[in-house]
Protein backbone atom coordinates (compact mmCIF):
# COMPACT_ATOMS: atom_id res chain seq x y z
CA UNK A 1 0.00 0.00 0.00
CA UNK A 2 2.82 2.21 0.65
CA UNK A 3 3.22 2.93 -3.10
CA UNK A 4 -0.05 4.26 -3.87
CA UNK A 5 -0.47 8.48 -3.84
CA UNK A 6 -3.34 10.08 -3.03
CA UNK A 7 -5.13 13.81 -4.41
CA UNK A 8 -2.61 15.44 -1.85
CA UNK A 9 1.02 13.88 -3.44
CA UNK A 10 -0.31 15.35 -6.53
CA UNK A 11 -1.74 18.75 -5.38
CA UNK A 12 1.26 19.23 -3.52
CA UNK A 13 3.48 18.54 -6.66
CA UNK A 14 1.45 21.03 -8.06
CA UNK A 15 -1.73 19.45 -10.04
CA UNK A 16 -4.46 22.00 -10.18
CA UNK A 17 -7.92 20.72 -9.22
CA UNK A 18 -10.24 19.05 -11.14
CA UNK A 19 -9.55 16.69 -14.23
CA UNK A 20 -6.32 16.08 -14.14
CA UNK A 21 -5.95 14.21 -10.97
CA UNK A 22 -8.46 11.65 -11.27
CA UNK A 23 -7.20 10.93 -14.40
CA UNK A 24 -3.18 10.89 -13.05
CA UNK A 25 -4.24 8.50 -10.10
CA UNK A 26 -6.42 6.37 -12.36
CA UNK A 27 -2.88 5.98 -14.85
CA UNK A 28 -1.27 4.98 -11.90
CA UNK A 29 -3.34 1.75 -11.18
CA UNK A 30 -2.40 0.49 -14.59
CA UNK A 31 0.18 -2.64 -14.46
CA UNK A 32 3.66 -1.73 -15.46
CA UNK A 33 3.19 1.81 -13.49
CA UNK A 34 1.91 0.41 -10.41
CA UNK A 35 5.45 -1.37 -9.77
CA UNK A 36 6.90 2.00 -9.70
CA UNK A 37 7.95 3.23 -6.22
CA UNK A 38 6.33 6.27 -4.77
CA UNK A 39 9.49 7.70 -5.38
CA UNK A 40 9.64 7.20 -9.06
CA UNK A 41 6.11 7.79 -9.50
CA UNK A 42 6.55 11.18 -8.28
CA UNK A 43 9.46 12.29 -10.09
CA UNK A 44 7.44 10.65 -13.28
CA UNK A 45 4.73 13.00 -12.10
CA UNK A 46 6.88 15.85 -11.71
CA UNK A 47 8.10 16.19 -14.76
CA UNK A 48 4.48 15.01 -16.45
CA UNK A 49 3.32 18.44 -14.32
CA UNK A 50 6.23 20.73 -15.74
CA UNK A 51 6.44 19.89 -19.29
CA UNK A 52 2.81 18.78 -20.13
CA UNK A 53 3.27 19.35 -23.84
CA UNK A 54 5.99 17.24 -24.07
CA UNK A 55 3.17 14.24 -23.05
CA UNK A 56 0.58 15.23 -25.67
CA UNK A 57 1.12 12.17 -27.55
CA UNK A 58 2.88 9.93 -24.59
CA UNK A 59 1.10 6.17 -24.69
CA UNK A 60 0.16 6.65 -21.15
CA UNK A 61 0.01 10.27 -20.63
CA UNK A 62 -1.36 12.02 -23.26
CA UNK A 63 -4.82 12.60 -21.68
CA UNK A 64 -3.80 14.04 -18.43
CA UNK A 65 -1.36 15.85 -20.65
CA UNK A 66 -3.95 17.29 -22.10
CA UNK A 67 -6.04 18.10 -19.20
CA UNK A 68 -3.11 20.20 -17.64
CA UNK A 69 -3.17 22.46 -20.34
CA UNK A 70 -4.83 25.85 -20.06
CA UNK A 71 -8.10 26.13 -21.94
CA UNK A 72 -8.68 29.63 -23.43
CA UNK A 73 -5.86 28.62 -26.33
CA UNK A 74 -7.78 25.84 -27.14
CA UNK A 75 -11.62 27.62 -28.69
CA UNK A 76 -10.82 28.80 -31.65
CA UNK A 77 -13.06 30.70 -34.13
CA UNK A 78 -13.65 30.36 -37.82
CA UNK A 79 -13.01 33.01 -40.10
CA UNK A 80 -14.16 34.61 -43.42
CA UNK A 81 -14.65 31.47 -46.46
CA UNK A 82 -11.69 32.20 -49.09
CA UNK A 83 -12.03 31.71 -51.97
CA UNK A 84 -11.88 27.61 -53.80
CA UNK A 85 -12.01 26.29 -57.72
CA UNK A 86 -14.66 23.80 -57.97
CA UNK A 87 -14.49 21.29 -61.00
CA UNK A 88 -17.73 19.12 -62.45
CA UNK A 89 -19.94 21.11 -59.68
CA UNK A 90 -23.09 19.67 -61.21
CA UNK A 91 -21.58 16.62 -59.99
CA UNK A 92 -21.40 17.05 -56.12
CA UNK A 93 -23.92 16.85 -53.72
CA UNK A 94 -24.86 19.90 -51.14
CA UNK A 95 -23.59 18.59 -48.23
CA UNK A 96 -20.14 17.49 -49.81
CA UNK A 97 -20.16 21.84 -50.77
CA UNK A 98 -20.83 22.75 -47.16
CA UNK A 99 -18.22 20.67 -45.60
CA UNK A 100 -15.82 22.23 -47.71
CA UNK A 101 -17.13 25.54 -47.21
CA UNK A 102 -16.63 24.99 -43.93
CA UNK A 103 -13.33 23.92 -44.34
CA UNK A 104 -12.54 26.94 -46.25
CA UNK A 105 -13.24 29.35 -43.08
CA UNK A 106 -10.36 27.84 -40.86
CA UNK A 107 -7.90 29.99 -39.80
CA UNK A 108 -4.97 28.14 -41.13
CA UNK A 109 -6.53 27.48 -44.73
CA UNK A 110 -4.60 28.83 -47.71
CA UNK A 111 -6.45 27.05 -50.28
CA UNK A 112 -8.94 24.93 -51.54
CA UNK A 113 -10.54 22.59 -54.53
CA UNK A 114 -13.41 20.49 -55.00
CA UNK A 115 -13.03 17.39 -57.17
CA UNK A 116 -15.81 16.36 -59.26
CA UNK A 117 -16.37 13.08 -57.55
CA UNK A 118 -16.86 14.66 -54.71
CA UNK A 119 -19.05 13.30 -51.64
CA UNK A 120 -19.84 13.86 -48.64
CA UNK A 121 -17.49 12.71 -45.72
CA UNK A 122 -16.33 13.41 -42.24
CA UNK A 123 -14.65 16.92 -42.15
CA UNK A 124 -13.03 17.28 -45.13
CA UNK A 125 -15.62 16.08 -48.23
CA UNK A 126 -14.12 13.20 -49.85
CA UNK A 127 -12.36 14.46 -53.05
CA UNK A 128 -11.42 17.80 -51.20
CA UNK A 129 -8.26 19.08 -51.54
CA UNK A 130 -7.33 21.32 -48.98
CA UNK A 131 -3.74 23.41 -48.37
CA UNK A 132 -3.02 24.85 -45.03
CA UNK A 133 -0.81 27.08 -43.16
CA UNK A 134 2.10 24.82 -41.02
CA UNK A 135 -1.20 22.51 -39.89
CA UNK A 136 -2.06 18.54 -40.74
CA UNK A 137 -5.42 17.82 -40.10
CA UNK A 138 -5.43 14.37 -39.03
CA UNK A 139 -9.49 13.96 -40.62
CA UNK A 140 -8.77 15.86 -43.88
CA UNK A 141 -6.03 12.96 -44.66
CA UNK A 142 -8.48 10.38 -43.92
CA UNK A 143 -8.88 7.22 -41.57
CA UNK A 144 -7.35 5.08 -43.95
CA UNK A 145 -4.07 6.85 -44.74
CA UNK A 146 -2.27 6.04 -47.63
CA UNK A 147 -4.96 4.56 -49.27
CA UNK A 148 -3.88 4.06 -53.41
CA UNK A 149 -4.26 2.37 -56.80
CA UNK A 150 -1.89 0.10 -58.19
CA UNK A 151 -1.86 -1.35 -61.67
CA UNK A 152 0.25 -3.85 -63.33
CA UNK A 153 0.76 -4.16 -67.09
CA UNK A 154 1.66 -7.82 -67.98
CA UNK A 155 2.35 -8.70 -71.88
CA UNK A 156 -0.68 -10.72 -71.57
CA UNK A 157 -3.79 -10.86 -74.75
CA UNK A 158 -7.10 -9.92 -73.05
CA UNK A 159 -8.49 -13.21 -74.76
CA UNK A 160 -6.56 -15.01 -71.66
CA UNK A 161 -9.19 -13.62 -69.16
CA UNK A 162 -11.97 -15.03 -71.16
CA UNK A 163 -10.16 -18.66 -71.98
CA UNK A 164 -8.96 -18.75 -68.35
CA UNK A 165 -11.67 -16.87 -66.07
CA UNK A 166 -11.99 -20.01 -63.59
CA UNK A 167 -7.48 -20.16 -62.86
CA UNK A 168 -7.84 -16.35 -62.25
CA UNK A 169 -11.09 -16.25 -60.20
CA UNK A 170 -8.36 -19.23 -58.31
CA UNK A 171 -6.02 -16.69 -58.44
CA UNK A 172 -7.95 -13.88 -56.49
CA UNK A 173 -9.20 -16.30 -53.80
CA UNK A 174 -5.70 -17.86 -53.12
CA UNK A 175 -3.32 -14.43 -53.76
CA UNK A 176 -5.82 -11.74 -51.46
CA UNK A 177 -7.35 -11.43 -48.48
CA UNK A 178 -10.05 -9.08 -47.51
CA UNK A 179 -12.38 -8.08 -44.76
CA UNK A 180 -11.76 -5.65 -41.35
CA UNK A 181 -8.97 -7.29 -39.08
CA UNK A 182 -8.43 -9.97 -41.67
CA UNK A 183 -4.54 -11.09 -41.73
CA UNK A 184 -2.33 -13.66 -43.49
CA UNK A 185 -2.44 -17.34 -42.09
CA UNK A 186 0.60 -18.34 -39.91
CA UNK A 187 3.17 -19.39 -42.66
CA UNK A 188 1.75 -17.87 -45.43
CA UNK A 189 2.96 -14.19 -44.56
CA UNK A 190 5.65 -12.44 -46.58
CA UNK A 191 8.36 -10.17 -44.44
CA UNK A 192 9.00 -6.30 -45.76
CA UNK A 193 11.27 -3.51 -44.94
CA UNK A 194 8.40 -1.48 -44.12
CA UNK A 195 7.87 -3.30 -40.88
CA UNK A 196 11.68 -3.04 -39.86
CA UNK A 197 10.87 0.67 -39.38
CA UNK A 198 12.09 2.66 -36.18
CA UNK A 199 8.56 4.41 -35.90
CA UNK A 200 7.20 1.39 -34.67
CA UNK A 201 9.74 1.85 -31.59
CA UNK A 202 10.58 5.50 -31.69
CA UNK A 203 6.22 6.65 -31.13
CA UNK A 204 5.02 5.61 -28.31
CA UNK A 205 1.43 4.74 -29.46
CA UNK A 206 3.00 2.38 -32.11
CA UNK A 207 4.93 0.11 -30.35
CA UNK A 208 1.48 -2.13 -29.80
CA UNK A 209 0.95 -2.18 -33.53
CA UNK A 210 3.63 -4.10 -34.87
CA UNK A 211 2.40 -7.34 -34.57
CA UNK A 212 -0.85 -6.73 -36.32
CA UNK A 213 0.58 -4.71 -38.71
CA UNK A 214 3.07 -7.87 -39.73
CA UNK A 215 0.04 -10.29 -39.83
CA UNK A 216 -2.17 -7.76 -41.96
CA UNK A 217 0.45 -6.95 -44.29
CA UNK A 218 -0.58 -7.60 -48.54
CA UNK A 219 -3.86 -7.51 -47.12
CA UNK A 220 -6.81 -5.61 -48.26
CA UNK A 221 -9.86 -3.92 -46.16
CA UNK A 222 -13.41 -4.20 -46.47
CA UNK A 223 -15.49 -1.30 -48.10
CA UNK A 224 -14.79 0.09 -51.96
CA UNK A 225 -11.55 -2.01 -51.85
CA UNK A 226 -10.62 -4.48 -54.64
CA UNK A 227 -8.06 -6.39 -56.67
CA UNK A 228 -9.42 -6.80 -60.29
CA UNK A 229 -8.09 -8.39 -63.60
CA UNK A 230 -9.21 -6.43 -66.08
CA UNK A 231 -8.05 -5.17 -69.95
CA UNK A 232 -5.38 -2.60 -70.19
CA UNK A 233 -5.77 -0.23 -73.68
CA UNK A 234 -2.56 2.34 -73.94
CA UNK A 235 -4.02 4.95 -76.34
CA UNK A 236 -0.91 7.22 -76.32
CA UNK A 237 1.74 6.57 -78.24
CA UNK A 238 3.82 8.54 -76.02
CA UNK A 239 3.80 7.31 -72.63
CA UNK A 240 6.33 7.20 -69.22
CA UNK A 241 5.28 3.74 -69.19
CA UNK A 242 7.29 2.36 -71.87
CA UNK A 243 4.19 0.30 -73.20
CA UNK A 244 3.58 0.34 -77.28
CA UNK A 245 -0.22 1.19 -77.89
CA UNK A 246 -2.50 -2.25 -77.73
CA UNK A 247 -4.10 -4.33 -75.10
CA UNK A 248 -3.10 -6.12 -72.18
CA UNK A 249 -4.19 -8.08 -68.77
CA UNK A 250 -3.87 -5.78 -66.13
CA UNK A 251 -4.21 -5.92 -61.96
CA UNK A 252 -5.52 -3.20 -60.34
CA UNK A 253 -5.74 -2.86 -56.34
CA UNK A 254 -7.43 -0.56 -54.21
CA UNK A 255 -6.24 -0.68 -50.96
CA UNK A 256 -5.12 1.17 -47.63
CA UNK A 257 -3.22 0.98 -44.15
CA UNK A 258 -5.16 -1.40 -42.95
CA UNK A 259 -5.77 -1.35 -38.82
CA UNK A 260 -2.72 0.72 -38.74
CA UNK A 261 -3.84 3.67 -40.31
CA UNK A 262 -6.91 3.90 -38.68
CA UNK A 263 -5.34 3.58 -35.17
CA UNK A 264 -3.37 6.27 -36.24
CA UNK A 265 -6.01 8.53 -37.09
CA UNK A 266 -8.46 7.77 -34.43
CA UNK A 267 -5.57 8.40 -31.99
CA UNK A 268 -4.49 11.55 -33.51
CA UNK A 269 -8.30 13.14 -34.28
CA UNK A 270 -8.86 12.86 -30.63
CA UNK A 271 -5.73 14.65 -29.85
CA UNK A 272 -6.17 17.64 -32.22
CA UNK A 273 -9.89 17.75 -30.79
CA UNK A 274 -8.52 18.11 -27.70
CA UNK A 275 -6.26 21.01 -28.91
CA UNK A 276 -7.94 22.61 -31.06
CA UNK A 277 -11.40 23.08 -30.02
CA UNK A 278 -13.58 24.53 -32.68
CA UNK A 279 -16.95 25.08 -33.55
CA UNK A 280 -19.29 22.40 -33.73
CA UNK A 281 -19.63 22.28 -37.53
CA UNK A 282 -15.75 22.47 -37.76
CA UNK A 283 -14.69 19.98 -34.77
CA UNK A 284 -13.47 16.53 -37.48
CA UNK A 285 -11.25 19.56 -38.84
CA UNK A 286 -9.36 20.06 -35.66
CA UNK A 287 -5.50 20.22 -36.52
CA UNK A 288 -2.22 19.45 -35.00
CA UNK A 289 0.71 22.43 -36.01
CA UNK A 290 3.84 20.95 -37.06
CA UNK A 291 6.01 22.92 -34.89
CA UNK A 292 4.30 21.07 -32.28
CA UNK A 293 5.44 17.48 -30.83
CA UNK A 294 2.25 16.01 -31.24
CA UNK A 295 2.07 17.32 -35.27
CA UNK A 296 5.89 16.08 -35.83
CA UNK A 297 4.39 12.14 -34.08
CA UNK A 298 1.67 12.45 -36.39
CA UNK A 299 3.25 13.61 -39.58
CA UNK A 300 5.83 10.44 -38.92
CA UNK A 301 3.00 8.46 -37.82
CA UNK A 302 1.18 9.02 -41.13
CA UNK A 303 4.42 8.44 -43.49
CA UNK A 304 4.99 5.35 -42.05
CA UNK A 305 0.91 3.96 -42.22
CA UNK A 306 1.31 5.74 -45.73
CA UNK A 307 4.23 3.50 -46.79
CA UNK A 308 2.87 0.22 -45.66
CA UNK A 309 -0.02 0.85 -47.36
CA UNK A 310 2.40 0.81 -50.60
CA UNK A 311 3.79 -2.24 -49.00
CA UNK A 312 0.47 -3.55 -48.99
CA UNK A 313 0.10 -3.36 -52.45
CA UNK A 314 3.22 -4.22 -53.29
CA UNK A 315 3.16 -7.99 -51.89
CA UNK A 316 -0.91 -8.04 -53.44
CA UNK A 317 0.98 -7.56 -57.09
CA UNK A 318 4.00 -9.22 -56.40
CA UNK A 319 2.26 -12.80 -55.40
CA UNK A 320 -0.09 -12.53 -58.44
CA UNK A 321 2.88 -12.05 -60.61
CA UNK A 322 4.49 -15.38 -59.25
CA UNK A 323 1.22 -17.16 -59.75
CA UNK A 324 0.76 -15.45 -63.25
CA UNK A 325 4.60 -16.27 -63.63
CA UNK A 326 4.76 -13.30 -65.38
CA UNK A 327 6.57 -9.90 -64.55
CA UNK A 328 4.69 -6.44 -65.33
CA UNK A 329 5.83 -4.52 -68.10
CA UNK A 330 5.00 -1.17 -66.45
CA UNK A 331 3.38 -0.23 -62.68
CA UNK A 332 1.17 2.63 -62.09
CA UNK A 333 0.66 3.58 -58.67
CA UNK A 334 -0.59 6.79 -56.60
CA UNK A 335 -2.19 7.32 -53.27
CA UNK A 336 -4.54 9.51 -51.82
CA UNK A 337 -5.45 10.18 -47.97
CA UNK A 338 -2.75 12.13 -47.48
CA UNK A 339 -0.97 15.36 -46.79
CA UNK A 340 2.21 16.82 -48.38
CA UNK A 341 4.78 19.28 -48.37
CA UNK A 342 4.54 21.52 -51.42
CA UNK A 343 4.98 25.29 -52.83
CA UNK A 344 1.87 26.71 -54.50
CA UNK A 345 2.41 28.82 -57.51
CA UNK A 346 3.48 31.91 -55.00
CA UNK A 347 6.17 30.10 -53.93
CA UNK A 348 4.31 29.58 -50.33
CA UNK A 349 5.04 26.08 -48.68
CA UNK A 350 1.95 24.70 -47.70
CA UNK A 351 0.43 21.36 -46.51
CA UNK A 352 -2.01 19.75 -48.94
CA UNK A 353 -4.05 17.38 -47.88
CA UNK A 354 -5.93 15.13 -50.04
CA UNK A 355 -9.20 13.30 -48.84
CA UNK A 356 -10.20 10.94 -51.70
CA UNK A 357 -8.07 13.04 -54.77
CA UNK A 358 -5.25 11.84 -56.67
CA UNK A 359 -1.88 13.98 -56.90
CA UNK A 360 -1.72 15.59 -60.51
CA UNK A 361 1.40 17.47 -60.62
CA UNK A 362 3.13 17.81 -64.41
CA UNK A 363 3.66 14.55 -65.72
CA UNK A 364 2.94 12.71 -62.45
CA UNK A 365 1.23 9.35 -63.41
CA UNK A 366 -1.85 8.41 -61.64
CA UNK A 367 -5.19 5.63 -62.29
CA UNK A 368 -8.34 6.82 -61.98
CA UNK A 369 -10.78 3.80 -61.63
CA UNK A 370 -14.45 3.86 -62.31
CA UNK A 371 -16.64 1.18 -61.08
CA UNK A 372 -17.13 -2.52 -61.86
CA UNK A 373 -19.13 -2.30 -64.87
CA UNK A 374 -17.22 1.13 -66.08
CA UNK A 375 -13.68 1.82 -67.38
CA UNK A 376 -10.89 3.61 -65.54
CA UNK A 377 -7.98 5.62 -66.71
CA UNK A 378 -4.40 5.70 -66.94
CA UNK A 379 -3.75 9.46 -66.75
CA UNK A 380 -0.49 12.08 -66.70
CA UNK A 381 -1.41 15.43 -64.78
CA UNK A 382 -1.26 18.63 -66.01
CA UNK A 383 -0.26 20.93 -62.61
CA UNK A 384 -3.16 23.11 -63.35
CA UNK A 385 -2.60 25.12 -60.10
CA UNK A 386 -6.55 26.33 -59.53
CA UNK A 387 -6.95 22.33 -58.63
CA UNK A 388 -3.37 22.39 -56.06
CA UNK A 389 -2.27 19.85 -58.73
CA UNK A 390 -5.26 17.67 -58.21
CA UNK A 391 -7.57 15.09 -59.88
CA UNK A 392 -10.51 12.90 -58.99
CA UNK A 393 -10.05 9.77 -57.03
CA UNK A 394 -12.49 7.92 -58.54
CA UNK A 395 -15.92 8.42 -60.27
CA UNK A 396 -17.52 9.29 -56.26
CA UNK A 397 -20.18 7.72 -54.96
CA UNK A 398 -23.99 8.49 -56.24
CA UNK A 399 -25.79 6.72 -53.92
CA UNK A 400 -25.18 6.74 -49.84
CA UNK A 401 -24.50 3.13 -48.55
CA UNK A 402 -27.39 3.07 -46.88
CA UNK A 403 -29.56 4.11 -49.76
CA UNK A 404 -27.73 1.59 -52.24
CA UNK A 405 -28.70 -0.68 -50.02
CA UNK A 406 -32.37 -0.11 -49.43
CA UNK A 407 -33.08 0.85 -53.23
CA UNK A 408 -30.76 -2.07 -54.93
CA UNK A 409 -31.42 -5.65 -54.60
CA UNK A 410 -29.34 -8.81 -55.32
CA UNK A 411 -30.61 -9.77 -58.60
CA UNK A 412 -30.57 -6.25 -60.19
CA UNK A 413 -27.34 -6.07 -58.95
CA UNK A 414 -25.85 -9.84 -60.59
CA UNK A 415 -27.91 -9.46 -63.36
CA UNK A 416 -26.37 -5.92 -64.38
CA UNK A 417 -22.69 -7.59 -63.98
CA UNK A 418 -23.45 -10.33 -66.05
CA UNK A 419 -24.96 -7.95 -68.65
CA UNK A 420 -21.33 -6.76 -69.13
CA UNK A 421 -19.41 -10.08 -68.58
CA UNK A 422 -18.44 -8.71 -65.26
CA UNK A 423 -17.06 -12.17 -62.92
CA UNK A 424 -17.44 -10.21 -59.03
CA UNK A 425 -16.04 -12.57 -55.81
CA UNK A 426 -17.96 -10.76 -52.90
CA UNK A 427 -19.10 -7.61 -52.61
CA UNK A 428 -22.37 -5.89 -51.59
CA UNK A 429 -24.93 -3.94 -52.89
CA UNK A 430 -23.19 -0.77 -51.24
CA UNK A 431 -20.61 -1.23 -53.66
CA UNK A 432 -22.71 -2.09 -56.77
CA UNK A 433 -22.10 0.03 -60.23
CA UNK A 434 -25.29 2.00 -59.86
CA UNK A 435 -24.46 3.65 -56.60
CA UNK A 436 -21.36 5.38 -58.58
CA UNK A 437 -21.50 8.48 -61.24
CA UNK A 438 -20.21 7.73 -64.53
CA UNK A 439 -16.75 8.01 -64.89
CA UNK A 440 -16.89 10.09 -68.59
CA UNK A 441 -19.21 12.74 -66.93
CA UNK A 442 -16.24 13.05 -64.18
CA UNK A 443 -13.45 12.65 -66.86
CA UNK A 444 -15.18 15.42 -69.01
CA UNK A 445 -15.27 17.87 -65.74
CA UNK A 446 -11.67 17.47 -65.44
CA UNK A 447 -10.43 17.24 -68.98
CA UNK A 448 -8.00 20.65 -68.02
CA UNK A 449 -6.20 18.22 -65.25
CA UNK A 450 -5.05 15.30 -66.66
CA UNK A 451 -4.33 13.50 -70.28
CA UNK A 452 -5.51 10.14 -70.48
CA UNK A 453 -3.05 7.85 -71.42
CA UNK A 454 -5.32 4.77 -71.93
CA UNK A 455 -7.64 2.89 -69.81
CA UNK A 456 -8.05 -0.21 -67.60
CA UNK A 457 -11.50 -1.87 -67.85
CA UNK A 458 -12.77 -4.31 -65.11
CA UNK A 459 -13.23 -8.32 -65.52
CA UNK A 460 -12.91 -10.50 -62.63
CA UNK A 461 -13.34 -8.45 -59.40
CA UNK A 462 -12.39 -9.40 -55.68
CA UNK A 463 -13.63 -7.73 -52.92
CA UNK A 464 -14.76 -8.53 -48.73
CA UNK A 465 -17.66 -10.69 -48.88
CA UNK A 466 -18.54 -14.61 -49.56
Amino acid sequence: MANILRGNDLRNLGFPEGRAIGLALAQLQRKHLKKLSQTDQLALLGQLIANPNDYLTHLDWSHTAAALLPPPNRHISLVERKDYAVFGAEHIDPSAIHQMETAMKLPVTVAGALMPDAHHGYGLPIGGVLATDNAVIPYAVGVDIGCRMALSVFDLPPKYLTQRTQELRSLLLENTRFGSGRSWERGQRLDHAVLDRPEFQEIPFLRNKLDKAAEQVGTSGSGNHFVEFGIVEITEAENELGVPVGQYLGVLSHSGSRGLGAGIAERYTKLAKDVCQLPGEAQHLAWLGLDTEAGQEYWAAMTLAGDYASACHEQIHRRLAKALGEKPLAKVENHHNFAWKERLADGREVITHRKGATPAGAGVLGIIPGSMTAPGFIVRGRGVAASLASASHGAGRLMSRTRAKAELGEGQVRKYLADYGIELIGGGLDEAPQAYKDIRAVMTSQRELVDVLGSFTPKIVRMDGA
